[in-house]
C-alpha cells in the first residue's frame, strides 16, 4: 500500500461516521502484519505536509505495534500478536531520534517516547549499541530541537530499567549520560527565566531522569563526589531560584503546572530520595549497609545540614510573603524535615527550629483558608473526601504537615509534645479568629491518639472538650461545627474517660444534633463521632436504639450523596450493634444498599465506556473514577454485615438472599472484576449459613464457571469457597446434573493445567477436586481416572510444599472414595505407578512435617482404613509385601495428631481472645523516654523488614537463574492450618473409624493383618493399645449420648 493509501486508511481512524471508523480500524487490522507498514508509517509521521492528527494516529498505531508484537514470547503467544518483521524493526531503530528531533507536537513525542522506551527495554544494550552515542550526539549538537530530543530520549532510556534490581544495565548508561546532562542543566541555570518553554521543560527533563536513575539503586558513580558535587549544585540552584511573575502563570494551578516549578518539584524530589534511600546511615536497612554504609556517612554530615538550610531559607521566605512555593514543593519540603526527626545528626539541626516550623508553617496548612472555603461551597462532598482522607493523599502538603507533626509527637516526646500542646492551647485560649481556631482543633483531632497515650496529658482532656471543643458545636461557622465532631469522635476512639454521664449526654447531644445540621460535611463528621460513640459507651447506644431506623435512614442518605466508603463504616457498625433492632427492618434495609450497589456499579461501567481515545494520559492515570468501585465495596461490605447479623433467622436470611442475588448475577454478568471478590465472599456467606443452595443461587455456579473460563481465570481463589459450598450444600442438584459435575471438574483440570495460573490456584484446584470426592461418594465414577491421572502427573513435581501436599491428597482422597477402584486405575494408567504413589505418601506419612494439619492426619488415616478394609484379592501384586505397613503408618499418625489438634485448638483460641495491648500501643505512639539519640521505631524495623525479605528473594532468583534447584527448599513457610476450611471429616472420628477398619482387616484378611501387629515394635504396640482405648471410650461416649 502506498503511503497516500496508507495516510487516508489511517484519516478513517477520526471520521465523525462510526461505520467508516469501524471499517477502518479493520482494514489497519488486516494490514498491521504486513513487513513494511511500520516503514512506511515511519514516513508518514516524517512528513510536515501530512495532517497532524493522521501522524498521530500513525504513532499511536507504532507505540502499540511495538508495545505488544516487539517481543514475543514464544511459551504465551496471543492471537493479536504478529511478529515485526527484521527491516521494520531496522527502521525503526533509525528513525525515531530523528522523529523526536522533528516532533511537531507534544502527543506525538508522548507516543514516540513510549515506543522508545519499549525499544531500549528489549534491545539495549546487545542489539543497539551505538544507542547512547547517538543520544549524546543530539545532547551536544547545540540545536534546541535536537538537545530537547536527547533529553526525551535520556529519560526514556533510564525508565527502560529503573525497576531493575540488578545492576548490570542501568549504571553503565548512567555513568555515559549524567555528566552530559548535569553539564547541559548547570549551563542552562546561566540564563534568566522567561516565558519561553524550551529551557525549563529540558531541565524538568534532565532532572527527571536523575530521579528515575535513583528509583533502586544508588550507582558508584553516582555516589562519588564527581557526579555528586555538579548534581548537587545544580539541585541548589534550581532549588534557590527566584522565578519571576512574569514568566509563569497568574493562576495558582496552572503555575503549579509550569515546566518551571515541575523543574523544581524535581529537584526537591531527588534530594528527598538521596536522603530518603540512601543517605541516612540511621535508618539504612541492613542489607544496604555494607553498599551505602559509606555514602550515607558522609551524606548526613556534609550533604543533609546543607539541605536542611537551605529548605529553612526557602520556608522562611515563604511564610513572610516574599517567595511563593507550590504545593509538591511544599510536600517534599514537608518529607525532608519529617525525615530529619529521627536521625541525630539531622535532630540536632531541626530541634531549635521545630516551634517556629509548627507554628508558621505546619499550622497554616492545617488551618482553614480560602480554597478550602472555595470547596466547601462549591463541591462540599469533595472537601469532605479531602478532609476525611488528606492524610492518605501522598503529594498534598497538608498530609505532608501532618505526618511531621506525627514524626515530632511520637519520636521526640519528650522535647515536642507539651510545647506543641502549649501552642495549641494558645490559639484557643487568645480569642483568635475562627479559621486559627479550626487550625488549632484540627492540630487537636491530628494528635488525639498521642494526646490520650500521655500520661500528663490525658486527663485533663475532657476539660479541654468542655471549655474548647462544646461551645463550637453551636459556632455560626459550620466547619467549626464540623471540625468539632471530628475531635470528639477522635478522642473517644482513643479511650476518652468521661468524669460525670452529664458531660458524656451533653456531647452525645450536641452530636445528634449535627446530625440535622443543614451542611453536609457537618451531617457526615456527626455521623462519623456518633458511631464511635456508640461503640464505646453503652449509654450512648440505648440513648440512640429508639431512633436507630431515623440513623441509619440519615446514613443512607448521606453515602447516597456522597459515596463516602467511610459511611459504610459507620452503616457496618450500626447494623453490628443494634441486630436486635434492626432484624425486622433488615430486608428492607438490604433492599435499600442493593439499590445503593447498582447505581454505583452501574455508574463505574458508564465510566469504563469512555473512549480511551478521547481522554489525556491524565485522565487516563486519574483514580478519580475508583470512587464509584470503592463506594460499591463498601456497601457490598455493609450487606455482609446484615447477612452476618442475621443468620440466627434462617426465614429472613433466605429472603435477604433473595434481594442481594440480582446484585450478584449483574456484577458477574457485567464483569465488573473489581468487584469479583466482595460478591463472592457475599454468595460464600450466604450458602455456609444457610447450608443450601437455593434454586435462585444455581445460575451463579454456571456464571462463575463460564467467567473462570473466560476473564476471571485467575480469580479461583475468591471463586473457591463458593465453589465447596455449591458442592457441599448442592450435593442433591449434582447428583442429577452431569453437565454440573463436568463444569466443576473442568475447573481443576484447568487449575491445573493452564499456564496462566500459579501454585496457588493449582492447591485451590486441588481443593475443590477434594470437595467433589468426598461430597459425592459414588457420584463421579466415571471421572475417578481423570483426577488420578492429573494428579499423578504433578507427582511431587510442585515448587510449593502445599501444592505438592495438595496434589498428593487428591490421590489419597482417590482411595477414599473407592480404594479398590483407585488402586486399579493407577495400575492400568501404568504398571507400578501405585507403588509410586505409595512411597510418596509413606514419605509425607512418616515424616514430621509433610502432614501438617489435623485435615490431613485425618484424611490419611481415613484413606489407609480403607485400604485395611480391601478384599485382598483387590491389592495390586506390586503392593502385596509392603501391606502389612499399613498398620503402622496409621500409627504414626495417631501419635502425632494429638500435637497437631492441640495446635489448632491454640490457634482458635488466639483468633477468640479480645488483645489488649494498650502499653503496646502507647509505646508505638509516643517515645516518652528518649533523649537525643538516634531513634528506630516501628516504621524503621518495617522497612528493615522488608529490605531482608528483598534481599532473601533476589539471593533466590539469582540463585534459580544459576540453575539451582530449589524444588525442596528449607526456606519454605509451614502450611498453617486453616480454621474456615470445614470438610465432611470433620464429624468423622478416626479413633472409632481406625477401630472397625483393624476389625475387618483382621476378619477378611488374617494372615496380612497378623503380620501387620506382629511386625510392630514395642512403642507401636503399645500405641495400638492406646489407639483402641481411646476408640472405645470414645465410641461408648457416643452412645450415651443416644
Amino acid at each position: 500500500m502506498d503511503l497516500q493509501s496508507l495516510s487516508n486508511l489511517f484519516a478513517t481512524t477520526y471520521n465523525p461516521d462510526p461505520n467508516v471508523q469501524k471499517a477502518g480500524e479493520l482494514q489497519i487490522r488486516k494490514i498491521s502484519g504486513q513487513e513494511g507498514v511500520v516503514t512506511a508509517l515511519l514516513q508518514i509521521i516524517a512528513s510536515d505536509s501530512v495532517d497532524l492528527a493522521i501522524r498521530q494516529a500513525c504513532s499511536v498505531f507504532i507505540k502499540n505495534r511495538v508495545q505488544t508484537s516487539y517481543i514475543i514470547d514464544p511459551s504465551r503467544p496471543r492471537p493479536d500478536q504478529l511478529p515485526i518483521a527484521p527491516s521494520d524493526r531496522d527502521a525503526l531503530k533509525s528513525s525515531i531520534l530523528r522523529l523526536l528531533a522533528a516532533s511537531p507536537s507534544r502527543s506525538i513525542t508522548v507516543q514516540l517516547a513510549s515506543t522508545l522506551k519499549n525499544l531500549v527495554a528489549h534491545d539495549v544494550p546487545d542489539r543497539w549499541p551505538g544507542l547512547l552515542d547517538e543520544v549524546k550526539g543530539l545532547l551536544l549538537s547545540g540545536d534546541i530541537r535536537e538537545v530537547g530530543a536527547g533529553c526525551v530520549a535520556a529519560l526514556e532510556i533510564v525508565r527502560a530499567f529503573r525497576f531493575r534490581q540488578k545492576q548490570d544495565i542501568l549504571p553503565s548508561i548512567v555513568e555515559q549520560l549524567m555528566p552530559t546532562l548535569v553539564h547541559i542543566a548547570s549551563g542552562m541555570m546561566n540564563t534568566p527565566p522567561s516565558t519561553s518553554q524550551e529551557i525549563p521543560t529540558m531541565l524538568h527533563l534532565i532532572l527527571k531522569t536523575y530521579k528515575s536513575s535513583i528509583i533502586v539503586n544508588l550507582s558508584t558513580h553516582q555516589q562519588s563526589g564527581e557526579s555528586l558535587v555538579p548534581w548537587g549544585r545544580l539541585l541548589f540552584q534550581v532549588v534557590n531560584l527566584q522565578i519571576p511573575k512574569e514568566v509563569v502563570p497568574g493562576d495558582e494551578e496552572d503555575r503549579e503546572r509550569s515546566e518551571w516549578w515541575k523543574a523544581k518539584k524535581w529537584a526537591y524530589g531527588i534530594l528527598g530520595r538521596l536522603f530518603h534511600r540512601f543517605g541516612n546511615p540511621s535508618q539504612l536497612p541492613t542489607p544496604m549497609q555494607e553498599e551505602y554504609g559509606p555514602f550515607a556517612t558522609h551524606f548526613v554530615t556534609t550533604f543533609a545540614p546543607e539541605i536542611f538550610k537551605v529548605y529553612l531559607q526557602q520556608v522562611e521566605l515563604y511564610v513572610s510573603g516574599q517567595a511563593w512555593l507550590s504545593k509538591k514543593c511544599q510536600y517534599q519540603i514537608f518529607q525532608f524535615f519529617t525525615e530529619c526527626v529521627k536521625p541525630k545528626t539531622t535532630w540536632t539541626l531541626l530541634k531549635p527550629h521545630f516551634e517556629t516550623l509548627v507554628s508558621s508553617f505546619v499550622f497554616p496548612q492545617l488551618s482553614f483558608n480560602s480554597s478550602k472555603q472555595q470547596l466547601w461551597e462549591n463541591d462540599p462532598v469533595e472537601y469532605i473526601r479531602t478532609s476525611v482522607d488528606e492524610y492518605e493523599n501522598f503529594s498534598s502538603p497538608v498530609s505532608a504537615a501532618t505526618s511531621f507533626l506525627f514524626s515530632l509527637s511520637s519520636n521526640r516526646t519528650k522535647t515536642t509534645f507539651m510545647p506543641i500542646l502549649g501552642f495549641v492551647n494558645t490559639v484557643l485560649r487568645s480569642g483568635a479568629a475562627p479559621a486559627q481556631r479550626f487550625g488549632a482543633l484540627n492540630m487537636t483531632a491530628a494528635l488525639g491518639p498521642f494526646i490520650m497515650r500521655h500520661p500528663e496529658v490525658k486527663d485533663n482532656m475532657e476539660q479541654f472538650m468542655l471549655q474548647h471543643v462544646l461551645p463550637e458545636f453551636s459556632a455560626p461557622e459550620p466547619y467549626l461545627r464540623a471540625i468539632a465532631c471530628e475531635v470528639l469522635g477522635t478522642v473517644v476512639k482513643a479511650g476518652l474517660l468521661w468524669s460525670n454521664e452529664e458531660n458524656l449526654n451533653n456531647h452525645s447531644r450536641a452530636v445528634a444534633m449535627a446530625l440535622d445540621d443543614p451542611e453536609l460535611p457537618v451531617r457526615v463528621q456527626a455521623a462519623l463521632a456518633l458511631t464511635e460513640m456508640i461503640v464505646i459507651h453503652e449509654s450512648v447506644k440505648e440513648a440512640v436504639a429508639p431512633q436507630v431506623g431515623k440513623v441509619i435512614q440519615d446514613l443512607l442518605k448521606l453515602s447516597d450523596e456522597t459515596d463516602l466508603d467511610i459511611l459504610n463504616n459507620c452503616m457496618e457498625t450500626m447494623v453490628e450493634r443494634f441486630q436486635s433492632e434492626l432484624l425486622p427492618v433488615a430486608a428492607q434495609l438490604t433492599a435499600r444498599l442493593c439499590d445503593s450497589y447498582l447505581r454505583l456499579a452501574r455508574e463505574s461501567i458508564s465510566q469504563e465506556e469512555i473512549d480511551p481515545q478521547t481522554l489525556d494520559s491524565d485522565s487516563l492515570l486519574s483514580d478519580a473514577d475508583d470512587g464509584k468501585i470503592y463506594g460499591a465495596m463498601g456497601v457490598a461490605k455493609t450487606i455482609g454485615t446484615i447477612v452476618a447479623s442475621v443468620e440466627s433467622s434462617s426465614e429472613i436470611l433466605s429472603q435477604i438472599q433473595e434481594i442481594i442475588i440480582p446484585i450478584i448475577r449483574f456484577t458477574l454478568e457485567h464483569k465488573i472484576l473489581d468487584l469479583f471478590d466482595n460478591m463472592y465472599d457475599l454468595v460464600d456467606s450466604l450458602t455456609f449459613k444457610l447450608h443450601s443452595i437455593s434454586p435462585n443461587m444455581w445460575p451463579v455456579f454456571e456464571l462463575t464457571y463460564d467467567l473462570f473460563k473466560s476473564d476471571a481465570v485467575d480469580f479461583l481463589d475468591e471463586m473457591l469457597p463458593t465453589l465447596d459450598n455449591f458442592v457441599s450444600y448442592g450435593t442433591d442438584v449434582f447428583k442429577s446434573r452431569a453437565d454440573y459435575r463436568q463444569k466443576a471438574i473442568d475447573i481443576y483440570r484447568t487449575s491445573i493445567v493452564s499456564t496462566q495460573l500459579g501454585e496457588n490456584d493449582r492447591v485451590n484446584g486441588c481443593k475443590l477436586a477434594e470437595s467433589i470426592l468426598l461430597n459425592l461418594r459414588g457420584q463421579v465414577d466415571e471421572h475417578l481416572q481423570e483426577f488420578i491421572t492429573i494428579a499423578l502427573g504433578c507427582l511431587d513435581q510442585g515448587e510449593t510444599a502445599s501444592f505438592r501436599l495438595a496434589n498428593l491428597e487428591v490421590l489419597v482422597n482417590a482411595v477414599l472414595y473407592n480404594a479398590s477402584a483407585a488402586l486399579h486405575l493407577m495400575e492400568t494408567s501404568k504398571p507400578g505407578t501405585s507403588r509410586i504413589f505409595f512411597d510418596n505418601w509413606f514419605v509425607a506419612i512418616n515424616s514430621d512435617s509433610r502432614l501438617p494439619r489435623v485435615h490431613d492426619k485425618k484424611l490419611s488415616i481415613l484413606a489407609l482404613c480403607a485400604l485395611m478394609e480391601l478384599d485382598s484379592s483387590r491389592i495390586p501384586e506390586v503392593l502385596r509385601d509392603g501391606w502389612p505397613g499399613i498398620v503402622g503408618g496409621a500409627l504414626k499418625i495417631f501419635k502425632d495428631l494429638p500435637q497437631a489438634i492441640e495446635k489448632r485448638k491454640a490457634l482458635e483460641d488466639s483468633f477468640q481472645e479480645e488483645s489488649d495491648d494498650d502499653d503496646e500501643e502507647d509505646a508505638k505512639f509516643l517515645n516518652l523516654e528518649g533523649e537525643d539519640e538516634d531513634v528506630w521505631d516501628e516504621d524503621s524495623a518495617y522497612l528493615e523488614m522488608l529490605a531482608k525479605e528483598g534481599a532473601r528473594l533476589r539471593a533466590k532468583s539469582d540463585r534459580l537463574a544459576d540453575g539451582d534447584d530449589l524444588s525442596v527448599s528449607s526456606e519454605e513457610s509451614e502450611i498453617d492450618e486453616e480454621l474456615g476450611y470445614f470438610s465432611p471429616l470433620d464429624v468423622v472420628n478416626p479413633y472409632v473409624s481406625f477401630k472397625q477398619a483393624l476389625t475387618t482387616f483382621q476378619m477378611q484378611n488374617g494372615p496380612i493383618y497378623q503380620a501387620a501387629t506382629t511386625g510392630l515394635n514395642v512403642e507401636q504396640q503399645t500405641l495400638l493399645m492406646e489407639v483402641m482405648r481411646i476408640a472405645e471410650s470414645q465410641s461408648a461416649a457416643d452412645e450415651a449420648q443416644i
